[in-house]
């Protein structure tokens, strides 16, 4: 997956400069002294917005820090490879519970380098996503476990849960949906509604141990121009398998992904066909994966679409076909239990990369930066007038269009002109001094942000939003102006690290709780 970095170039999918923007970025922070950025100072030509206030940590984590060790042109193939090794170790994990070593190797080798990963590395980009498909053979395997180990199931099950949020929110909709399912999936076979108890935990657990991230999330949504996420373009209903929407470039890569949707879809009915003969070996893991790569498959077409309007958070995912991440853990389990022998699996997974290459030729190839590319987006992050950002992460208000990409840090609006001196222009926190002749209004390169505290002499002011581009103004006197600008953790960041801290320190009562004879006897029980 990696070799064809270092010959074709970077592929540039649609995603690409985001992550590395967001990677150089958090890197530069760090050298800054801020650990846990939270304002993209860099991004909107130097607006700035709340990119890491919304955008789930550890993906951004991983590659600024690949980015503190790696030279940037190298980053991108770094973060792939990890990526994809995590996949595949947690996919043997997942297969080593049923099947024999060489088994549990290959399924291993089909998941790490399926269709869909092919997919995300050289089209998309997606590099958060991509990191949490290494998740989801542990959620299939602690489900399996739930009824036989419960807490014991439980508890590392919330982990999963818990780092899917903190990776990607698509993902995390995702596997909560299909944890949901694959319990009561469970609790129908066996008849034990107790199971759904265990899943309940589990879920609970997980959102409160990444609610750090999520009740900023939540709360603070309504300061941003969140609605953007489901733009069209980017909506449910524009993205089924084999829509077109009139836009060619679209339309273009909607059937690229389709065609490779449909294909992995009839191989994938074939493998359950074959190996039928699992639902005597192993009932609940053959009945688990047949179900899950029906509804995954299901849910990628129109029929659908009243699901995708109305079950909670569904429409978050935005591109039905992200349920290809799902639906390649069964078929990477099937593949592997229908065929034994090597030529024939070697053929099916041939057969899927001569669709993908077809397509590659005929529909849309990838795009490739170069070594030159990652550098100017360096000097640009470092030096220059910043990069472009997200609609969807920009302060209400605010319009990102209308701005100047060459405009001053401070500009005086009044009817003279002022004199400034620069102290401090960082992520966090502006200093400067403006020494005005007359009263008047200093324009910031800067968005305005609730969270944005500005002080003038000493004293709060409530600074105001520039009605056409969103910029923050501060009204100041005539004379010698201290201003003092500080991003400020507001009352919903402590209270989500207040219930993480509690939820942590819940799962290791528990946890030693459980281990007592006398407790364990009772958790056994139910």
């Amino acid at each position: 997956m990696v070799l064809p970095f270092f010959v074709l170039g970077i592929p540039s999918g649609h995603d690409f400069e985001f992550h590395l923007n967001s990677w150089m970025d958090v890197s530069s922070q760090w050298r800054q002294g801020i650990l846990y950025p939270r304002w993209a100072h860099q991004a909107q030509w130097g607006y700035g917005e709340a990119r890491f206030i919304f955008y789930p940590p550890i993906s951004w984590t991983l590659g600024a820090l690949l980015g503190m060790i790696l030279p940037w042109q190298f980053v991108p193939a770094a973060y792939v490879w990890v990526a994809l090794t995590l996949s595949g170790c947690s996919m043997f994990i997942l297969a080593r519970e049923w099947l024999e070593g060489r088994d549990a190797i290959f399924a291993a080798a089909l998941y790490a380098l399926n269709p869909y990963y092919l997919l995300i590395v050289y089209w998309r980009s997606a590099f958060a996503e991509l990191l949490a498909g290494a998740l989801l053979p542990l959620l299939l395997l602690y489900v399996l476990r739930l009824e036989r180990k419960k807490w014991r199931a439980a508890l590392p099950l919330a982990l999963v849960c818990a780092v899917v949020w903190l990776t990607n929110i698509p993902s995390a909709v995702m596997l909560n949906f299909s944890l949901f399912g694959l319990v009561v999936l469970l609790a129908c076979i066996r008849r034990s509604l107790r199971l759904l108890l265990w899943c309940a935990l589990a879920a609970g657990l997980g959102a409160g141990l990444a609610a750090f991230y999520l009740v900023p999330v939540v709360f603070e949504q309504k300061w941003v121009q969140i609605a953007q996420v489901l733009a069209p373009g980017v909506r449910p209903q524009d993205n089924f398998l084999f829509t077109y929407i009139r836009d060619a470039d679209h339309d273009r890569f909607n059937l690229l992904v389709s065609l490779m949707a449909a294909g992995e879809m009839l191989l994938l009915a074939a493998a359950a066909f074959y190996s039928r003969r699992w639902r005597n070996r192993s009932p609940l893991l053959w009945w688990a994966l047949v179900i899950w790569a029906l509804a995954a498959a299901g849910l990628m077409f129109a029929f659908t679409s009243l699901g995708w309007r109305f079950l909670p958070l569904l429409r978050f995912v935005q591109l039905p076909w992200r349920w290809l991440l799902c639906l390649n853990v069964a078929f990477s389990l099937l593949v592997t239990m229908a065929w034994k022998r090597s030529p024939m699996r070697i053929l099916v997974y041939g057969t899927m990369l001569v669709v993908l290459a077809l397509a590659w030729h005929r529909l849309q190839p990838p795009w490739w930066d170069t070594k030159a590319d990652i550098w100017e987006m360096q000097e640009n992050e470092r030096y220059g007038p910043g990069y472009e950002g997200t609609d969807e992460y920009v302060p209400a208000g605010a319009d990102p269009y209308e701005v100047k990409h060459d405009a001053a840090l401070v500009v005086f609006t009044g009817q003279s002109q002022a004199h400034f001196r620069l102290q401090r222009w960082a992520p966090e926190s502006k200093v400067f001094v403006a020494d005005s002749p007359g009263a008047g209004t200093l324009a910031l390169r800067l968005f305005n942000f609730p969270a944005w505290k500005v002080e003038v002499n000493a004293h709060v002011v409530n600074a105001r939003t520039d009605e056409a581009t969103g910029q923050m103004l501060i009204p100041v006197e005539a004379g010698e102006n201290y201003v003092r600008i500080t991003f400020i953790r507001t009352w919903d960041r402590t209270l989500g690290g207040i219930v993480s801290l509690a939820t942590g320190l819940s799962m290791c009562g528990l946890f030693l709780a459980w281990r007592s004879p006398s407790t364990a006897a009772v958790a056994a029980r139910l």
